[in-house]
């Protein structure tokens, strides 16, 4: 590592290259808040002095979050170019400067891509995995499939699932959030018997529910065969979430919308949930990640990750109280070399960094104007 880290010392900043693409989905992802056929993505390419290319990307959730998520990537970049890359500096740096706008929402995207695009160059440059140069092992790690399950009648919804097993899938994750409990009960019950005992089965409602709903419909759930129930209420409703936390026998997952690691403490300090799937993009890219996982890791909560599983498998791979990597393929239709689930596992190789890089000419086809 002392050779490592050395190759990393002198990597200096040249300058980012942002490119918006919108690529399609193979199962179409209907929610209780919205119906998503494609998904625009930012791709961050960081690049250095000494010829290093550091690679990154954010889900955008909306075709008009490219460009301004870009143009502050961009403006991050300039603030600190020419400086020799340390990530956690940056980040203490770019807070400072961004604070008045406020350090949230897109701007806090913006500096997660960019600080997860900065630890790919040092792991490149390093020549170990992102894995290795936070001090962990490379290895396989636990995964779901989170491609499908949208909103959809219980028939289609057994068969979908069945679908998902590729690849050794041992769990997947269903959409809930139906006008009625009936409703969702038919689905779950479809999706449950048609899945092997093995297989474990999350549920998520994407906060549609009321406090009172939620608790119908969580103790309604606990004796479905339900590995977790998320967000069934406004994520930021902590003294919500922590009474159904406190009611329930089936665990409560939150974390996808934490902004940054004190959300993440927050919600542990109010009890307000059992597991935590922290957003790389949200909480802070890789230096946010690490920070969180040392909370998740002193609270003794089990950890997993929100979407971007190129990097949370690294991630994943150096936290403590690791849980389950959420996996989507979206970016196999960019990818030079997508990577295929292996026995239920995310296979965290040897290549440096977290192993990105784009098919150029896929990229061009699926580039947003």
């Amino acid at each position: 590592m002392a050779e490592a880290a050395a190759r990393t010392c002198d990597l200096r900043l040249r300058g980012v290259t942002c490119t918006p693409v919108e690529v399609p989905l193979r199962y179409v992802l209907g929610t209780s808040a919205a119906t998503v056929r494609a998904a625009p993505l930012l791709l961050v390419d960081v690049h250095t002095e000494q010829g290093i290319t550091g690679r990154s990307y954010v889900f955008c959730y909306r075709r008009s979050g490219a460009k301004p998520i870009a143009s502050l990537v961009e403006d991050a970049a300039e603030i600190v170019r020419g400086e020799t890359i340390a990530p956690v500096a940056f980040a203490a740096k770019l807070q400072r400067r961004f604070a008045l706008v406020g350090v949230t929402g897109l701007v806090r995207m913006a500096l997660s891509a960019f600080d997860m695009a900065l630890w790919d160059a040092m792991a490149v440059a390093a020549g170990v995995p992102l894995a290795t140069l936070l001090g962990a092992a490379p290895r396989p790690v636990r995964a779901y499939n989170s491609c499908g399950l949208g909103l959809m009648a219980p028939p289609a919804a057994a068969d979908e699932a069945e679908a998902l097993l590729e690849g050794g899938m041992q769990a997947v994750k269903l959409r809930l959030g139906y006008a009625t409990l009936a409703e969702d009960l038919a689905v779950t019950r479809a999706v449950r018997k048609r899945l092997p005992d093995a297989v474990q089965l999350m549920v998520d409602y994407n906060q549609a529910l009321s406090r009172f709903e939620a608790l119908e419909r969580g103790r309604a759930l606990q004796s479905e065969g339900v590995a977790w129930l998320e967000e069934p209420i406004r994520h930021d409703d902590l003294p919500g979430n922590a009474e159904i936390a406190r009611t329930l026998d089936l665990p409560l997952q939150l974390g996808e919308n934490f902004d940054g690691p004190k959300d993440l403490l927050r919600a542990l300090q109010a009890q307000a949930c059992d597991l935590v799937m922290p957003d790389v993009a949200r909480i802070g890219g890789v230096t946010g990640w690490m920070q969180a996982a040392g909370v998740a890791e002193a609270h003794g909560i089990p950890m997993s990750s929100h979407l971007m599983p190129e990097v949370s498998a690294h991630l994943l791979a150096a936290t403590p109280t690791c849980h389950f990597l959420e996996y989507v393929d979206w970016t196999d239709a960019i990818a030079a070399e997508p990577v295929k689930i292996v026995d239920g596992h995310w296979p965290v190789g040897d290549k440096p960094g977290t192993g990105l890089a784009w098919d150029r000419q896929a990229v061009e086809r699926f580039r947003m104007p």
